[in-house]
């Protein structure tokens, strides 16, 4: 480490980077539904635009305890940066879906380092007693982006174009880098370990499997061969991983951290939130823009309220941290979350504006007092020599979670919408008289009001009414995956009853200030 660490400098420029690459993130939301229209894609195809960012997170961030030993902070963060905007640069020219995604992959490529690298400073240069009120200060940056993400989005697709999106943040990332060289120090000692290429080969293939069959499952259901052949092979990919770096004397992923409890614990509650997080902010989006046609600013303004309460709370939550500890945090964070995403349960093709906000912005405050707490009670229950390794292994799990809750979350609400949709099909048949009778009374008066023969008339009623029944089975497919959403922060809430306050260890590393 070099003998002077300008410690405000580094974490700013640190933080600029994660600001970016969240705000990039809270950008696309808002415009899925565009997005859809403009490429002419499915929403089980669309949420590949997250789903593959959050994938390529939770493939490289395993590798980010051996980048970090291997480059330092400042080579490792600078590339990453670079990275992530020849990313951004080729979403924003895209001429289709598919160049879009691989603008997207790379561009998660960056973002996946990036996360890990500031969790890894803030560790080395804080100690335990200090590291929830740190954490809030680094959550007030990280929420402001989700707070001024959506909003802002929503305006410019709604008065421009959505390539602006990924414009923007150029000039953003640019300056980052420029910073990055002239304060940017490395604030951990390089050890220069051995790589494990065929570690790396079957956490990819592994990971990459698991979750196309995920992804897949809405379009092809659940019994297809094609589905169930990727989860298996995904699922035996993942063992192997397992089994390789745990046989290792130098690991790419040093699983040994699980044999602390408090992290384990902490590592799957945090996993169930991301799960319920990533799936809930892209079913919202397609609910208020393409069923309530809300437009994609007042689908921005309505995150706007929790995702800056989130910032509020964030350094609130940081000082209850270090006062209490997480698990109170977590339990009534958690019984929020539930009850709010149940909630969600409930929508139809009416529900005020104003109910959904108020629901959004109770979430967002439950999920406040989680975001940062739990991560960090399980990391400093381990020794300094792994806590590389466990901020990789902590981000990969919450990633890989995040990636699976939203291709689960989105299946369900396709494959649910589908089931409903027959279900509304199977009641409009000629054996239905009352319906049947209804239907020609309201083919008549349309016939007769736009001036066509009875039976145009009786055809635009038809195509009127199977339009209502893909727009009320969409809504009762979306209730359907907030119930699983529910279900996923319930088994969240149980498993941060076993949550306890970590012992503070020494540190090994001291930067000068």
């Amino acid at each position: 480490m070099e003998n002077q660490v300008p410690l405000g400098k580094t974490i700013a420029v640190l933080l600029l980077g994660a600001f970016i690459a969240i705000l990039n993130q809270t950008l696309l939301n808002v415009a899925i539904p565009h997005l859809m229209n403009d490429f002419n894609v499915s929403a089980t195809t669309v949420q590949w635009l997250s789903t593959a960012y959050l994938l390529v997170n939770g493939v490289l961030i395993p590798i980010t305890a051996y980048l970090i030993e291997s480059f330092g902070t400042r080579k490792l963060f600078v590339t990453a940066m670079l990275l992530f905007t020849l990313g951004s640069l080729i979403c924003a020219i895209s001429p289709g879906f598919t160049v879009m995604l691989i603008g997207r992959i790379v561009q998660a490529s960056g973002a996946g380092i990036i996360m890990p690298l500031v969790m890894n400073v803030f560790l080395t240069v804080f100690p335990p007693e200090k590291r929830g009120t740190a954490m809030g200060t680094m959550g007030i940056a990280m929420m402001f982006a989700p707070a001024i993400g959506p909003t802002l989005s929503g305006w410019i697709v709604e008065h421009y174009t959505w390539r602006i999106l990924f414009y923007m943040v150029i000039p953003l990332a640019l300056l980052d880098i420029l910073f990055a060289f002239i304060w940017l120090r490395n604030v951990s000692k390089l050890t220069s370990p051995k790589f494990d290429g065929f570690g790396a080969l079957f956490s990819t293939i592994g990971f990459g499997f698991l979750l196309y069959g995920f992804s897949s499952a809405g379009d092809k259901g659940w019994t297809s061969a094609t589905v169930l052949l990727t989860l298996i092979i995904g699922v035996l990919f993942i063992v192997f991983f397992v089994l390789r770096e745990t046989a290792m004397k130098n690991p790419l992923l040093e699983f040994r951290v699980f044999k602390y409890d408090i992290f384990t614990i902490s590592t799957l509650v945090s996993a169930t939130i991301n799960m319920a997080l990533f799936g809930g902010m892209l079913l919202l989006p397609i609910y208020l823009q393409n069923i309530r046609g809300f437009s994609p600013l007042q689908s921005g303004l309505l995150l706007l309220p929790g995702a800056l309460l989130m910032g509020v709370m964030s350094p609130i939550s940081g000082a209850l941290f270090d006062r209490i500890g997480s698990r109170p945090l977590a339990i009534v964070g958690l019984i929020i979350t539930a009850i709010s995403t149940f909630e969600f349960s409930k929508l139809t093709g009416e529900t005020p504006y104003g109910h959904i906000m108020m629901l959004y912005t109770f979430r967002s405050f439950g999920m406040s007092m989680l975001m940062m707490s739990v991560q960090t009670e399980g990391l400093n229950q381990l020794p300094p020599h792994l806590t590389s390794h466990g901020t990789a292994m902590s981000n990969t799990v919450r990633q890989v979670a995040g990636s699976i809750g939203t291709a689960l979350l989105i299946t369900v609400m396709a494959t649910r919408a589908g089931i409903h949709l027959a279900d509304y099909s199977n009641t409009v048949t000629t054996t239905n008289v009352a319906l049947t009778e209804q239907v020609g009374m309201l083919g008549t008066q349309m016939a007769t009001a736009a001036g066509m023969p009875p039976e145009q008339g009786s055809s635009l009623a038809l195509q009127q009414l199977y339009g209502i029944a893909v727009q009320t089975s969409t809504i009762e497919g979306i209730n359907d995956a907030f119930i699983v959403a529910t279900w996923i922060s319930i088994i969240g809430l149980f498993l941060s009853l076993f949550l306890r306050r970590a012992r503070s260890r020494p540190r090994k590393i001291k930067p000068e200030r």
